[in-house]
């Protein structure tokens, strides 16, 4: 369906970003290639070429939104109709609430919320011309909800769940053929613990298991292609998932007692060590960051993709063994009122 398409990625000169571009010219779109850097964004651009995709570079700021719309318009006049939107684009501040400032917190929600919103908002405006099109937002995986020291993060990626679930009952209502995907992202080897704004006053690290950027470059890909709202990366997810639901008081208490320790390393961070909150840090990045020992890697058995919808005949053994369920429960209420 989408092949030779053209796909817009933000946020793509490293990381996720970059990750999901390569994905995707291997795919067989053309990627425009959105972020802050644009030397990365560049040397991003050079590789998709050899691989034979076309690729063009846009240097922006996602957090203005009259410069996302302008991006959009050079994409679709460069390159091509706009058929898959993938906003990658992110940024944070790691430490307690209570150390938190607001400026901060705000240039983070503005980079990975509105981000994500005038992305969608773009995207959506041109998609909406020819009645179709994808676009894939990005969330944490059950696992990295609510973790202590995450609350910028942990409060823009819920504010895009709300968002993309209130803009598809839109979709539907207006019967566009335009699906907004959620893939709930799991800890990743990317470079943003190096480059994220840190309080905690130690080395940040990914919280375990890791993941290669490529898994999640995977996971966006089968987004784009399947016709699914929702993918997760790993069956552990929907069983943290499960137990949030049903033990969220020993969820909550495990996290606090784990979630500090398992986020940082023994090391002391610098004092001056570089942020990308307001200004791209410099240097040439990709898409791996400085934990590749210990990552599970896109091309073992390891990663498992679960999509919603449930694939139909899934579908109807989940419904079948719902149905036993209750006529077991019905039976056994039916035979103890018997004999009494």
């Amino acid at each position: 369906m989408m092949s030779h398409s053209i796909a817009v990625v933000t946020g793509a000169g490293a990381g996720v970003g970059r990750a999901t571009a390569r994905a995707l010219g291997r795919a067989g779109f053309d990627v425009a290639l959105l972020g802050r850097n644009e030397t990365r964004l560049s040397a991003a651009a050079v590789a998709l070429e050899r691989a034979g995709a076309r690729a063009l570079c846009v240097p922006v700021d996602v957090s203005d939104a009259a410069a996302v719309e302008a991006a959009a318009d050079r994409v679709e006049a460069e390159l091509g109709p706009v058929a898959l939107w993938v906003n990658c684009a992110g940024a944070t501040v790691t430490g307690p609430v209570a150390e938190l400032d607001a400026a901060d917190v705000r240039r983070a929600t503005e980079v990975t919320y509105l981000g994500t919103v005038y992305g969608t908002m773009a995207a959506l405006r041109r998609m909406r011309r020819r009645g179709k099109g994808v676009i894939v937002n990005l969330d944490l995986a059950p696992r990295l909800q609510s973790l202590p020291m995450q609350a910028a993060e942990s409060g823009a990626r819920g504010a895009v769940r709300g968002f993309c679930e209130s803009l598809r009952t839109e979709i539907l209502h207006d019967g566009d053929r335009i699906r907004v995907a959620l893939v709930h992202l799991p800890a990743l080897n990317t470079p943003r613990y190096g480059w994220t704004r840190n309080l905690t006053g130690r080395l940040l690290r990914p919280v375990a298991p890791v993941y290669e950027p490529e898994v999640a470059g995977e996971a966006i890909c089968r987004a784009a292609f399947y016709d699914c709202d929702e993918v997760w990366i790993g069956v552990g997810g929907q069983v943290t998932r499960a137990l949030n639901a049903f033990l969220p008081r020993m969820m909550r208490r495990r996290r606090a007692r784990l979630g500090y320790y398992a986020q940082m390393e023994s090391m002391r961070a610098a004092a001056d060590a570089p942020s990308d909150l307001d200004v791209s840090v410099p240097g040439s990045f990709s898409a791996h960051g400085h934990f590749d020992q210990e990552t599970r890697k896109a091309t073992s058995l390891t990663p498992v993709f679960l999509c919603a919808p449930l694939p139909r005949f899934a579908k109807w053994l989940v419904a079948g063994a719902g149905g036993l369920g209750m006529a077991a429960g019905l039976w056994h209420y039916r035979g103890g009122r018997r004999e009494r």
